[in-house]
């Protein structure tokens, strides 16, 4: 294989078509209540924000009875960069490269920061009144803090008055009626959730719409701001399982990527890195990586930026080429 030649990509045209997927940031960083600073409630906390961590990162709950994680879990120390105290939060910084090398040890697919952008529209429903949360209301800090928690990238619409009138309950119930409203957002998944506080407790009725699917479920809090969570967790894993595919073992993988740029290049390296990717070759527009991760997630992957597979017997959902013991994928802008 020819070396790297690095600089060849300063001559790529800085033009870029513009990104289909959201960079969530803080990905790392966990907040978790704390009842006080006493060493035995920290350590809880430390456990928990790790805990949030690896289910933020898989989109499984499930993982955490992974037993290659068992240790890890018991000892959370060794994946921290650092903690602090803010009101009655632990604020907890996590090292990257050191807990997706715990989970590609585990053998576990990885949910990188590149993440489909969410549009929620919520309604709640109290008192014999029914309020849709809006972008810049009070209402909606719950609805960021539990999307933030489960590592989603969440729009809100601006519930104006002509929102408010199409975002009815009937219409969030079914689905229907919202597209035109939604288009303005360019999100790459759709979340409608009625909500009412009924009996001293909160219900939920949710549907989410995303390529092309629809998946609906329910949820019941004492409060509020749990239900917001409930919400968001239940989404967060439909949604790794959508643009992650199914927890499969993670395998040796060559990506092959044609029509690169400078900027298209920057952000394949933001998509890549939580794989652990390796550039290989540069050839003209053509970039070669080596990585470990599942062929379902890199092509859930490569689609949120906008590539399109190509090559014999490589089209999507067809078995993927296979040369010299080792599967290669090819895409192109």
């Amino acid at each position: 294989m020819r070396p790297i030649a690095r600089p060849l990509l300063l001559c790529l045209s800085l033009l870029s078509l513009p990104a289909l997927a959201e960079q969530l940031t803080g990905l790392y960083q966990v907040r978790e209540s704390v009842a006080s600073q006493q060493p035995a409630a920290r350590d809880q906390a430390l456990r928990r924000a790790l805990d949030t961590l690896l289910v933020r990162l898989t989109g499984k709950p499930e993982v955490l009875q992974s037993p290659a994680l068992a240790a890890a879990r018991q000892d959370p120390q060794q994946l921290i960069l650092k903690y602090g105290y803010e009101g009655q939060a632990l604020v907890v910084d996590f090292d990257p490269a050191s807990t997706q090398g715990q989970l590609r040890q585990a053998g576990l697919p990885l949910w990188g920061a590149n993440r489909p952008s969410l549009l929620v529209w919520w309604l709640n429903e109290a008192g014999g009144a029914a309020q849709l949360v809006g972008d810049g209301q009070d209402s909606a800090q719950p609805l960021r803090n539990a999307a933030q928690y489960r590592g989603l990238p969440l729009r809100l619409p601006m519930a104006d008055l002509d929102e408010q009138l199409v975002a009815t309950p009937e219409n969030l119930a079914s689905g229907t009626g919202l597209a035109g409203a939604s288009g303005r957002y360019g999100a790459n998944a759709m979340l409608t959730v009625r909500a009412r506080q009924e009996g001293g407790k909160w219900l939920a009725q949710w549907r989410l719409s995303a390529d092309g699917s629809q998946q609906e479920g329910a949820a019941e809090a004492p409060d509020s701001a749990t239900l917001a969570d409930a919400v968001m967790l239940a989404t967060s894993e439909r949604l790794a399982e959508r643009f992650m595919g199914k927890q499969e073992a993670t395998e040796r993988l060559t990506l092959q990527v044609g029509g690169a740029n400078l900027a298209r290049y920057a952000e394949l390296e933001r998509t890549l890195e939580p794989f652990g990717a390796r550039l290989r070759q540069v050839e003209g527009d053509r970039l070669v990586y080596q990585l470990d991760s599942t062929v379902a997630q890199v092509r859930s992957q490569m689609a949120l930026i906008g590539l399109r597979e190509e090559g014999t017997g490589a089209a999507a959902g067809q078995a993927p080429m296979v040369q010299s013991r080792e599967t290669t994928l090819s895409f192109r802008w």
